[in-house]
């Protein structure tokens, strides 16, 4: 675990950003860096509010205002030994903003913290090119920026752009960098298999691209134990690993699930969209050498999740 550590951690009011901020609090000197712009918008498909400085205050963090669409770092350190960057914006269809954000300003970060051991730069699985086979699982070494993403049209694009950046900068200032490929997170926070729970005990249609749907989703507590492990493979050049559970689930098979827990049915409708991924399955070989195997199951970390939403303290 690392301990007596300063981290920066970007974007740390989202859905992934706070808990791995909140979990490194506990024994590091974390600062979080964020817009905090507007504290009544939710995360786009993530069932899950931004967090306001006082409650990362309350959880020990520091929190610092900055958008890297025109960052000012006046008010950030730049002697952090770590860095953590998951700032990102899902801008629709406006490409150059996106790039700027999510491309231009991670270079900006890492070039103000240049000086760290090692730095995480957060992508994303939406960078693969459709496979023929859904359940064909997505390699580092893959094609990337042909797929459609409906949510965000700009993502694949701009993570491409990202990863391009960060593989300089790794080069360019001799700072240790690794760039995972972030899969479906789910946990208490949230997730695409949580709000697909929550719709199902709503009795509420579930929207799938595919059927199936497969995906290789990861606990959030498990991202958390493997950080120390992705942290210190980081390297210059930079290393790029996808970072997935070791299960492949279906869409399909969570909603099942959670309409079993439920005691209801679950109403999946497909709606296809040319050109996107129809499947996120990852090759994991390259995590699992790093980090080991997980940890948690997902179906038994699923059916807890419920029962701490619906049982423990009833629905939200």
């Amino acid at each position: 675990m690392l301990t007596d550590e300063k981290i920066l951690v970007t974007g740390v009011s989202g859905l992934v950003a706070l808990p791995l901020a909140t979990y490194l609090a506990r024994d590091n000197e974390v600062w979080g860096l964020a817009r905090f712009l507007d504290p009544t918008a939710r995360g786009a498909a993530m069932n899950s509010a931004p967090a306001s400085r006082d409650a990362l205050t309350a959880a020990g963090i520091t929190p610092v205002a900055v958008d890297l669409a025109a960052p000012d770092f006046s008010a950030v350190p730049d002697d952090f030994s770590y860095v953590l960057h998951l700032a990102h914006t899902r801008l629709g269809a406006e490409f150059p903003r996106a790039v700027q954000v999510n491309a231009v300003g991670a270079g900006q970060v890492l070039q103000h913290c240049r000086r760290a051991k090692a730095a995480l730069v957060m992508s994303s699985a939406a960078v693969y090119s459709p496979a023929a086979d859904v359940f064909t699982p997505l390699r580092e070494d893959d094609d990337l920026g042909k797929a459609v993403t409906p949510w965000a049209p700009s993502s694949p694009l701009s993570k491409v752009s990202l990863e391009a950046v960060a593989r300089f900068c790794a080069e360019a200032f001799g700072l240790r960098v690794v760039i995972p490929r972030l899969n479906t997170v789910y946990g208490a926070i949230g997730g695409l298999p949580i709000m697909n729970m929550d719709a199902v005990v709503a009795g509420q249609p579930v929207v799938s691209l595919a059927d199936p749907y497969p995906h290789s989703p990861i606990h959030i507590d498990e991202m958390c134990a493997q950080l120390e492990a992705l942290l210190d493979a980081a390297s210059t050049p930079a290393t790029v690993v996808n970072w997935a559970g070791d299960e492949v689930v279906t869409l399909q098979d969570w909603c099942g699930q959670a309409a079993q827990l439920a005691g209801t049915a679950a109403r999946i409708e497909v709606q296809q969209v040319p050109g996107a991924l129809a499947g996120n399955v990852a090759d994991v070989t390259r995590r699992r050498a790093i980090t080991g195997p997980c940890a948690r199951p997902f179906g038994p970390s699923f059916a807890a999740v419920y029962r701490q939403r619906y049982e423990d303290r009833g629905p939200s």
